[in-house]
């Protein structure tokens, strides 16, 4: 009776859910495989446990910058093509002064290097010594800035921006959005150029470096950084999401826009609390992933735009919680997927991760929650 119940609903899962069932099934074909490469030798258990280290690291910094983009979509109901420019020019405002803070001010011809974050290799963060350890008063000093420059940032291009049109509907503010990402990507390469810089000194960076069976994992100051910083922002945004006032008005205004003006809600406040909210985090979130990798360039914001889009529509498009869950997976894929396919393909594994989850699940992983 177990069996053949067991085959009847094995037959109506087929059936009835046939892309369900395939995904199963590649699910179980990469298993074995996996298993296949740790037999064989051809990787190891550590290296594995590496990989997913990384994949749940960058999908911190993707589901805490994915936390704004969502908000900004489910509260205002357009998407914002500028956001990975915000995370670029935050990490950018941080980084300036966690090197001027650094580098003492030294002398009138190096605060320019220094405060261009070492345009043309005229400064070099590893010479400074700079890393969370001995350099803590600096690097708290350019997370804080990160954040509230994009704060100062966001607002303004939403009062001379966004807020003359925002009665036009969501397709004019998205294109508008997209000249704004151009103009702040090429200010920002104008200003600091184009070229990629070294930030940190990891060399004498500490952690730690167990032995896992057949090779070492490393976890170093900065990775405990950022889940700190990453988990601890995102549960200051479930708690005044759940239990303040702001964050009730946001998830009525997200939920009905006209219902909420009616009952009274100041829709232009929590608005300017959004702008305010998804600022400070995305900012946090790009110096946080520049101190992660060690390593800055002026389209670093863009290159993550696409990878939180894919978390935002993974997640289910409004959600805050959603952003997270996809941005983790998300990164996860993105980092795991070298383990079957070239490291040149990974990043559209993570896009392929998303099609195959939207076409069983089509409203996202959190499907109905807005905001909250």
């Amino acid at each position: 009776m177990g069996v053949s119940s067991t085959y009847d609903r094995g037959r109506n899962l087929v059936v009835e859910k046939p892309m369900t069932a395939v995904l199963g099934v590649l699910a179980a074909l990469l298993v074995l495989d996996l298993f296949r490469q740790l037999a064989t030798g051809n990787i190891t258990i550590a290296r594995v446990l590496g990989l997913i280290l990384d994949g749940l690291f960058r999908g911190l910094v993707i589901g805490l910058a994915g936390i704004g983009l969502s908000m900004t979509y489910s509260i205002l109901n357009f998407a914002n093509f500028a956001h990975g420019d915000y995370i670029t020019a935050g990490a950018f405002s941080g980084w300036a002064t966690t090197y001027l803070i650094a580098g003492g001010f030294g002398s009138a011809a190096n605060i320019g290097s220094l405060a261009l974050v070492g345009a043309g290799g005229s400064v070099f963060g590893g010479a400074l010594g700079i890393n969370a350890v001995e350099t803590p008063l600096a690097v708290f000093a350019g997370l804080i800035v990160s954040g509230v420059f994009t704060i100062a940032l966001a607002l303004a291009i939403d009062k001379f921006v966004f807020k003359p049109i925002r009665g036009s509907g969501g397709i004019p503010l998205l294109i508008t959005s997209i000249g704004v990402a151009f103009a702040l990507r090429y200010l920002i390469q104008f200003m600091f150029d184009s070229g990629t810089r070294g930030t940190t000194n990891t060399g004498s960076l500490p952690g730690v470096r167990p032995y896992i069976i057949d090779g070492t994992v490393a976890f170093t100051a900065h990775d405990a950084l950022l889940v700190i910083v990453a988990g601890g922002l995102m549960l200051g945004v479930h708690i005044l999401l759940q239990r303040t006032k702001l964050g009730k008005a946001m998830r009525a205004m997200s939920d009905d826009e006209a219902l909420a003006r009616i009952t009274g809600i100041a829709t232009e406040r929590v608005i300017r609390a959004t702008w305010i909210i998804g600022g400070g985090l995305t900012g946090v979130s790009g110096f946080m992933f520049v101190l992660w990798k060690g390593t800055l360039s002026w389209n670093d914001g863009w290159l993550l735009l696409l990878l939180i889009f894919a978390a935002v529509i993974l997640g289910g498009i409004g959600s805050v919680y959603g952003a997270i869950a996809g941005g983790l997976v998300i990164g996860l894929t993105a980092s795991t997927a070298v383990i079957w396919i070239p490291s040149g393909f990974a990043r559209a594994a993570a896009f392929a991760v998303m099609i195959l989850v939207l076409v069983v699940r089509p409203e996202g992983i959190f499907a109905g929650r807005s905001t909250a």
